[in-house]
């Protein structure tokens, strides 16, 4: 970067130092010309008056020497003798090149030299056309003359004065100018008409730039104009100014070199803290904090000040990051992640002596908190169970992976695992006031010993986490010590699951069908379609088996999807007066997608929706009472029936039966087991009959096995029966015959 800014500044000056070197050339170039320009005109000028003051001269002389009566008598009567004295005489006076007398005939006197007659005769004719001065051009000569007539009283000649225009002449001229002029003398017809203008005209002569200028001079003749030239080197005249722009070009070196060593100090010293600011940017880039010591006070102190507090700030922050990466923002306690690290490395150190274990426990009912006090409540509950855990634990680690469950590490060098276990659910289970509400938590354990239970980080909290399901499977407020024989079903529950999700795809799914018979109708008016799976290896899988196993796996809403088209499709070739019955799930009912489910597989059987009886379990009602009474009012506008299923085995209520107008209830099957030894099991069923019978339900005694318990349900009011003593579940191809066989078991179920 240094040396882009040095290359920078130096190529910066010197285009400014070319600029102003050009400008200065152009600038002394149009000044040159100028001055000669005026110079000249000047000098012309000057010629002009010098020409007048000699003409002037030479005609006062003429004048006084034509007035002499003397000359004048001389003239008249030929003394040529006299004439030319009187001419030699004042010629050496006024240091005259010429001196002579021209008469009217043509005769000339006192002429030094020969003379042309053409030119005499010129002269004659000018004279006589009253031209009295100019330059006159005898033979090859020029001369700078003047003339004066002499009379007596008329007219008989001329005398005519003149110096000789040569080169002397011209030097004395030129030496009249300041500058140095070449003034020459020709005929106007020898220059162009640009030139005789009178303005200056540039001329390249040689290679040499010339200005020409030409002024007018008075000529004796008129048809031979004369012209005063003067010229002037410009080249010569800018070579003078040499010296000048040379010693400008040698200072514009002189400061470009200076410019590229000062912008090299101050680069290399602009850049080094830049440099330094760089470096210290890529260290923090890989993690290091690093500071750039301040020195100055300028910008660049005010960027590394800045820099430093950055760096500071980065960290700060990264360490916030690290630690919300790494706890839990409710609790504050470690996280899943954090006691994966903090296994890891305890794994690695084993303490002698002393047998470590991992305590992985979630608390019973927590949900129940959440609906009925509401998540803030539950999140204090949290908060308190993650202090308890903090005292209980003291120096072993605690963790929150979720949820409401927790994770502690422990090692029992005071006191056996198993103490430790129950002193913590009763620690846990201490009674507490969070925000004004008295809550009884509750907690399950289950328990990996390190070593023995997993050597790696991710199998001891597996089988921590395993040994918590089957604690809680068991009941609440257990614990239990993870055993080998929990993998084993996990794995088996685990490829449970994958075969599962092989049958939904492969076919391995099918429907039977268990009859309902009408007792006052005294014929099937429906039929339950009940799942099968029959595995390619294991054949028929038990729905006790794989059914809890879809709705944990969420594999039951699309078992569930499968299973409503299905019967839609066999119930349709039915009489119209037989119902298909389906059981809906708890996990399928929540599903939102469940009425649009139902309607489409409606739509493509063509099944009336009458004709479908949907089967839901009163545990529907316990999460959220509101949101599923709202749900079956979706279902029933669709026009499908709804029926209450096993009645009186859950968390039945009355409030449930009118809130929502059940078509339907199917009383328990533990109900009718117990009808034939206890009178109480008879009360109840008159009970749920004439219950029934008040809201416009009716009722479905499930698991009738025997004439004696038909008998019963017949007297107490119930509607229909189902159970193995009408007909088990039978598979498609076998409900055509039953419905057509059905006279005969209608007789003597009748009977």
């Amino acid at each position: 970067m240094s040396a882009k800014l040095t290359i920078f500044y130096a190529a910066l000056f010197a285009v400014a130092t070319a600029l102003i070197l050009v400008g200065a050339r152009t600038g002394i170039n149009r000044y040159a010309e100028r001055m000669i320009k005026s110079e000249m005109i000047v000098s012309a000028k000057v010629f002009d008056r010098v020409a007048a003051m000699r003409y002037a001269q030479f005609g006062d002389a003429s004048k006084v020497l034509a007035a002499d009566f003397g000359f004048r008598t001389a003239a008249a009567t030929g003394d040529g003798p006299t004439i030319a004295s009187a001419l030699a005489s004042l010629r050496g006076r006024l240091d005259l090149d010429q001196a002579f007398f021209i008469g009217i005939d043509g005769a000339i006197i006192g002429f030094r030299g020969a003379i042309p007659s053409q030119d005499a005769n010129e002269l004659q004719s000018a004279l006589e056309d009253g031209q009295t001065r100019g330059v006159l051009r005898i033979g090859g000569k020029r001369f700078n003359a003047a003339a004066a007539a002499v009379r007596a009283p008329t007219t008989i000649g001329w005398v005519v004065f003149g110096n000789t225009l040569d080169a002397a002449e011209m030097a004395r001229l030129a030496k009249l100018s300041s500058i140095d002029l070449a003034p020459q003398i020709v005929p106007a017809s020898n220059l162009t008409a640009k030139q005789r203008s009178g303005g200056a005209v540039e001329q390249d002569i040689g290679g040499t730039r010339i200005l020409v200028q030409a002024s007018p001079i008075a000529s004796f003749r008129a048809d031979e104009p004369q012209m005063l030239v003067l010229q002037h080197s410009i080249t010569r005249a800018l070579a003078e100014y040499g010296p000048m722009l040379w010693l400008l070009l040698a200072c514009g070196v002189v400061g470009v070199l200076a410019a590229g060593v000062g912008s090299w100090l101050l680069a290399r010293r602009i850049t080094r803290p830049i440099s330094l600011l760089s470096g210290a940017a890529l260290r923090v880039a890989k993690g290091e904090y690093v500071h750039v010591k301040v020195t100055t006070t300028d910008e660049l102190g005010t960027l590394a000040a800045s820099f430093n507090r950055m760096v500071d700030d980065i960290g700060e922050r990264e360490r916030q990051i690290t630690h919300m990466a790494l706890h839990d923002s409710l609790t504050g306690l470690a996280n899943r992640v954090l006691l994966r690290q903090h296994l890891a490395d305890t794994l690695a150190r084993p303490v002698a002596g002393r047998q470590q274990a991992l305590f992985c426990l979630d608390l019973d009912q927590f949900k129940n908190v959440n609906d009925t006090l509401g998540h803030p409540t539950g999140d204090a509950l949290l908060c308190e169970i993650a202090q308890r855990l903090r005292d209980f634990a003291e120096d072993g680690f605690v963790a929150r992976l979720g949820g409401d469950e927790f994770a502690l590490i422990l090692d029992d060098y005071q006191r056996p695992l198993d103490r430790i276990a129950h002193e913590l659910i009763r620690v846990v289970a201490e009674p507490c006031i969070v925000n004004g509400h008295r809550i009884v938590p509750g907690t399950s354990l289950g328990i990996a010993i390190f070593g023995a239970d997993g050597v790696d980080s991710v199998t001891l909290a597996k089988n921590a986490d395993l040994a918590l399901y089957r604690a809680k499977h068991d009941g609440h407020g257990s614990f239990r010590f993870f055993e080998a024989a929990m993998d084993a079903e996990a794995r088996k529950r685990r490829q449970m699951e994958l075969d599962l999700r092989e049958a939904i795809s492969g076919g391995q799914l099918s429907l039977m069908f268990q009859p309902l018979f009408n007792l006052a109708e005294s014929r099937v008016s429906a039929f339950e379609a009940l799942l099968r799976w029959n595995h390619p290896e294991r054949g028929l899988v038990s729905p006790v088996d794989f059914i809890p196993l879809a709705e944990d796996t969420g594999l039951i809403v699309p078992i569930g999807e499968w299973v409503v088209r299905e019967a839609c499709r066999v119930a349709r070739s039915w009489p119209d007066h037989v119902r298909i019955a389906v059981n809906v799930s708890p996990v399928q009912f929540r599903n939102p997608g469940l009425a649009a489910v139902i309607l489409q597989a409606l739509t493509e059987s063509g099944l009336p929706p009458h004709r479908l009886e949907l089967e839901i379990t009163e545990s529907l009602f316990i999460d959220n009472p509101a949101t599923t009474l709202a749900s079956l009012h979706s279902l029933r506008r669709l026009g499908v029936r709804v029926a209450l299923d096993d009645f009186g085995t859950g968390y039945s209520s009355l409030s449930y039966l009118r809130a929502f107008p059940f078509d339907k209830i199917k009383i328990d099957r533990s109900f009718i087991i117990d009808l034939m030894s206890s009178d109480g099991a008879t009360a109840i069923i008159k009970s749920i009959t004439m219950l029934a019978d008040a809201l416009g339900m009716e009722t479905t005694a499930e698991g009738v096995e025997d004439v004696g318990q038909l008998d019963i349900l017949r007297e107490q009011g119930c509607n229909q029966i189902q159970g193995f003593y009408f007909s088990k579940p039978v598979v498609e191809a076998e409900v055509q015959r039953l419905l057509s066989a059905g006279s005969r078991e209608e007789m003597r179920i009748a009977s």
